[in-house]
């Protein structure tokens, strides 16, 4: 049963509950959130004085797995904050949004911050924190700005402070400016950065359950995740699962870029096939052919338009195909792309923003990248692709966070399923695709236009 019951008409309307406000670019102020029902689920909870074991496990039956690219289960994540653990706790958002092809987060954060606002004060109530903080990727300074209007609202307002409404609820939440490390969006990386001090990952364990940020408990969670914590709170964990599939609740977005006629952010039902979101972007673009798609972000595998016109949009399908649905960022590639140089491009990226700190991620990168640089520019041998596998087999599971896969995990799957095309450009010193009609963009900027 839904914390407030019955369904609000304007969650019956559609199936969209993070994005639908985005339609409306002056609908992010205060007053339109809560005309839309904003804040009801807050209130309603700290009126009633809900129990918290209540709210988490309404929270567990969504099945609401995290939005930042794991997909752990949120419910289950919440659980393990040590309630009774004296002093501050924290609820920190990971807006660190750096992976190529990533762009939702900033705009939940531009369009409809509040309902981050109103999600971390939710998850704040049901794990006892008293504290939290949205660290935003240095690249969004408007974004930034936005949402720390959003906060001064909410503040005057008396939703965040102290005595929260008059039910003896505190909770400070603060924004956080970083500045643009893509090695930041690790957990514990990012509290490092709060904290002061240069963004590298710790060892693990302690885990940011019991050792977090400034030495206690803390949950990290992404800011699609928080954002989909009112609609949950409003509609119901159950009717919220509904709108997924087993084991994958509710709705998610994805960020498409690449050859597609209307690259965007797309909000569907964790379920959707594939060929359907590819249709809502308009088809791909002039007609050609598609050829290959990153269903996850740039550190998920590569899978071929054989097999992912097979895939639905969801967890567990894109897991069984050989990647990972991440964050859902989805990069369209067609005919014209030159792989090889594609994954050139990649691999500059993972080679760049190694924080340096392991010995397999701060090496391995740089080589990685050096030999597809040299097979791309007709210098390569055929022993470098299993050189190439060699080396990604020596970083995969020996660093300290998980930026060597990210690294590791294109390379393989590249070479795995487009093998052809580099040993085309070894033996003939040039790519299988013309010249004349390769694309010219990397399609790996982290803001597409």
């Amino acid at each position: 049963m839904a914390i407030l019951g019955a369904i609000s008409p304007t969650m019956t309307a559609g199936w969209s509950p993070v994005s639908e406000r985005f339609a409306d670019d002056k609908g992010w102020r205060l007053a339109d959130y809560v005309a839309r029902g904003g804040y009801s689920a807050l209130k309603k909870i700290l009126a009633e004085k809900a129990p918290q074991d209540q709210v988490i496990n309404e929270v567990k039956k969504s099945v609401l797995r995290g939005r930042g690219g794991a997909g752990f289960p949120t419910g289950l994540k919440w659980s393990f904050m040590p309630r009774s653990f004296p002093g501050d706790k924290y609820v920190v958002c990971n807006s660190d949004e750096g992976e190529p092809g990533t762009f939702k987060d900033r705009d939940i954060l531009r369009l409809d911050p509040h309902s981050v606002i109103e999600g971390m004060a939710i998850a704040a109530y049901a794990m006892g924190a008293t504290r939290g903080y949205n660290y935003i990727h240095g690249e969004v300074w408007e974004v930034y700005k936005r949402f720390e209007e959003a906060l001064a609202e909410a503040r005057a307002a008396g939703l965040i402070g102290q005595n929260i409404q008059g039910s003896g609820f505190n909770f400070e939440l603060f924004a956080h400016h970083g500045y643009g490390a893509y090695i930041c969006g690790e957990e514990t990386a990012l509290l490092e950065s709060i904290e002061g001090k240069k963004g590298q990952p710790r060892f693990k364990p302690p885990f940011p359950a019991s050792f977090g940020l400034y030495g206690k408990p803390t949950t990290i969670n992404n800011t699609e995740t928080f954002a989909s914590i009112p609609f949950i709170m409003r509609m119901g964990g159950e009717q919220f699962l509904g709108l997924g599939k087993e084991n994958n609740g509710g709705t998610k977005l994805f960020s498409v870029s690449g050859h597609v006629q209307r690259p965007g952010n797309y909000e569907i039902p964790l379920g959707t096939s594939f060929a359907e979101l590819l249709e809502m972007c308009g088809g791909m673009r002039e007609g050609r052919k598609l050829k290959a798609v990153i269903p996850g972000g740039s550190s998920s595998p590569v899978l071929p338009a054989s097999i992912m016109m097979d895939c639905t949009m969801d967890y567990d399908s894109i897991s069984k195909a050989g990647s990972m649905l991440g964050s859902g960022a989805v990069i369209v590639m067609d005919e014209t792309t030159c792989m090889v140089k594609a994954l050139e491009r990649l691999s500059y990226f993972y080679y760049e923003e190694s924080c340096g700190q392991c010995t397999p991620c701060r090496e391995g990168t740089g080589w990685l990248y050096k030999v597809v640089h040299r097979i791309e520019n007709g210098q390569g041998r055929i022993e470098d692709l299993d050189l190439l596998n060699s080396v990604t087999a020596n970083i995969m599971g020996r660093t300290i966070c998980a930026l060597g896969d990210a690294a590791s995990m294109p390379v393989q799957s590249f070479i795995k399923h487009f093998r052809d095309e580099f040993l085309h450009h070894i033996e003939h010193k040039t790519c299988v695709v013309p010249k004349d009609v390769q694309w010219a963009g990397s399609g790996f900027h982290r803001n597409p236009g």
